[in-house]
C-alpha cells in the first residue's frame, strides 16, 4: 500500500471539516462534495478543490454514489472518507468504492456487512464470550414479534435488523405498544436500511450507555483507547457525551475493553471502531449492544483524554501504515465532556429550526474545542441532520470539566435559529449530572420536562 495523495470526503458540516483538517497536516489533498444549498458551506469553502454534486435533497447528492464516484474520478481522488452518516455504514457502497479502485477511509465492505447486522454481530459477540441480553430475530412479521415477547416477556426493545444511530429503536412494555413498535421499526429499517426484519431485546430499565473505542491497523496492532459515557439521549440520539465514565471503575473498565478487543479481533477488524454496551450499574453488568463501524460524533472526548488523533489515525491505516503509538504508550488523563449543539427548540418537542444564522459566537479559553461547520450568514435548511457544532471541554476532573462546560455554553451565542444550547446548559447544572446519577431515559422521561416547567413562555 502506498500513502494517500488525494481524498474525497464525501460528507458535509462539521465532520467534513475535521476530515480535511486531519488531512491537511499529513499533506495530503482534500476534495469537497457539494449540494446546491450548500455552494457557500464552510466545509466547501475549506477543501483545497470542489465538486458540486447534485440539489440540496440528500439522495440526490450525498447519497447518490454515482455522483460522488463521478467526482473522485473527475478531481483524481484516490481515496474516499465517508465522516458518519449518509452511507458511512453501507457495506454496498463501500463495496462499490472499493470496486472502483479507491481506497475506503474505514473498515471493509465486509467488517460493514457482518456488524451492520445485529444477529451476526450478536453471534460474533456470543462466539467471544460478550455477555448478552435475550433477544430474537430476525422478525418478520407481527406473528413473529408476537411468539417473540412471549418467549422473552416484557418490556422488550424492538430495533430494525440492519442499521444503528438508534434508527427506529422502540421500547414495548405490552402488546398494543409491541405491534406499534414493529410497524415504525420494520418501515423505518426498510427506508434507512433496505431491510424490514426486525430484532427485539430484553430491554434493560435506567442502563448507561458505555462504548469502547477501539483502532486497529494491518500489521496486527488492535488496542482499545478507554470508555465513552453516553447515556444522556433523547429518543436514542445522544446529547450529551463523557470520558471516562463516572459508573465505571478500573476493574469494570479492563473487562469491557477486553469484551471489545475480542469481538474485534474475532473478524479481523481494521481502522477506527466503537463497541457499545448498556451497563447495569447497581449490578456491574454490562451487555454487547452493537458495533458501529465508523468514526464517531463523540471521538473528541477519546482524543481530549488520550491525545491521540482518531481521524489521523484513521488515514494512517487506509495507506497501510501502522498505529503511531504503541498500547502502553496510551495514557488517559482527566476528563472530557462534549455537548451537541443542535437547531432543534426543546421547548417545542425539539421540533426542527430552520433559517439563516444571523450572529455567531463560538467559545474560547482553555480547554475547550469546538468542532463546528456553520458560521454567520449561513443557512440551516431541513434537508440535513441538525447537528450545529459540537462543544468539547477538559478538563482535570469530572468537576472541573463540568465548571468549564457551563462556562462555555454560556459563551456560546447562535442567531437565527433555535438551538438545543439553553437546555444543555441547564442540565450541566442539574443535581443528576452532578452526582453522576444518569441512565439513558433519564433526559427525556425527566431531565426535559423540568427544563421546560423552569424555562419562560418564548
Amino acid at each position: 500500500m502506498t500513502a494517500l495523495r488525494k481524498v474525497l470526503v464525501a460528507n458535509r458540516g462539521e465532520i467534513a471539516l475535521r476530515v480535511m483538517r486531519a488531512c491537511r497536516e499529513l499533506g495530503i489533498a482534500t476534495v469537497a462534495v457539494l449540494s446546491e444549498a450548500d455552494r457557500e458551506a464552510a466545509h466547501a469553502r475549506f477543501a483545497g478543490e470542489t465538486r458540486e454534486i447534485g440539489p440540496a435533497k440528500p439522495a440526490e447528492s450525498y447519497l447518490n454514489l454515482d455522483r460522488i464516484l463521478a467526482a473522485a474520478a473527475d478531481s483524481g481522488a484516490d481515496a474516499i472518507h465517508p465522516g458518519y452518516g449518509f452511507f458511512a455504514e453501507n457495506a454496498a457502497a463501500a463495496r462499490r468504492i472499493e470496486e472502483a479502485g479507491l481506497t475506503f477511509v474505514g473498515p471493509t465492505s465486509e467488517h460493514i456487512r457482518l456488524m451492520g447486522d445485529k444477529l451476526e454481530a450478536r453471534r460474533v459477540a456470543e462466539r467471544m464470550e460478550v455477555p448478552l441480553l435475550p433477544a430474537a430475530g430476525s422478525l418478520d412479521s407481527a406473528e413473529a414479534v408476537t411468539q417473540a415477547a412471549d418467549r422473552l416477556g416484557f418490556p422488550l426493545m424492538v430495533k430494525p435488523v440492519a442499521g444503528g444511530g438508534g434508527i427506529g429503536t422502540t421500547i414495548a412494555s405490552d402488546p398494543a405498544a409491541l405491534a406499534r413498535a414493529y410497524s415504525l421499526a420494520s418501515r423505518l429499517g426498510h427506508q434507512a436500511f433496505g431491510h424490514a426484519a426486525v430484532y427485539v431485546e430484553r430491554y434493560l430499565p435506567d442502563a448507561r450507555h458505555v462504548e469502547i473505542q477501539i483502532v486497529a491497523d494491518h500489521h496486527g496492532s488492535v488496542v482499545a483507547l478507554g470508555e465513552r459515557e453516553c447515556s444522556l439521549q433523547r429518543r436514542y440520539q445522544k446529547l450529551v457525551e463523557e470520558s471516562p465514565s463516572s459508573a465505571v471503575d478500573e476493574r469494570l473498565r479492563r473487562d469491557m475493553a477486553a469484551a471489545a478487543l475480542r469481538v474485534a479481533k474475532a473478524i479481523g477488524y481494521r481502522n477506527a471502531g466503537t463497541v457499545e454496551f448498556l451497563l447495569d450499574a447497581e449490578n456491574r453488568q454490562f451487555y454487547f449492544l452493537e458495533m458501529n463501524t465508523r468514526i464517531q460524533v463523540e471521538h473528541p472526548v477519546t482524543e481530549m483524554v488520550t491525545g491521540i488523533d482518531l481521524v489521523r489515525e484513521q488515514l494512517r491505516i487506509a495507506a497501510g501504515l501502522p498505529l503511531s503509538f504503541t498500547e502502553p504508550e496510551i495514557e488517559r488523563r482527566g476528563h472530557a465532556i462534549e455537548c451537541r449543539i443542535c437547531s432543534e427548540d426543546p421547548l417545542k418537542n425539539f421540533m426542527p429550526s430552520t433559517g439563516q444564522i444571523s450572529a455567531l459566537t463560538l467559545p474560547d479559553g482553555p480547554g475547550i474545542r469546538v468542532d463546528s461547520g456553520i458560521a454567520a450568514g449561513c443557512t440551516v435548511t431541513m434537508h440535513y441532520d441538525p447537528l450545529l457544532c459540537k462543544v468539547i471541554v477538559w478538563d482535570s476532573d469530572r468537576a472541573r470539566a463540568t465548571a468549564r462546560m457551563q462556562r462555555a455554553l454560556s459563551e456560546l451565542r447562535v442567531e437565527g435559529v433555535r438551538t438545543t444550547r439553553e437546555l444543555l446548559l441547564w442540565v450541566m447544572h442539574s443535581s443528576e449530572w452532578n452526582e453522576g446519577r444518569i441512565h439513558t431515559r433519564l433526559l427525556e422521561r425527566e431531565l426535559v420536562l423540568r427544563f421546560k416547567s423552569s424555562s419562560p413562555a418564548p
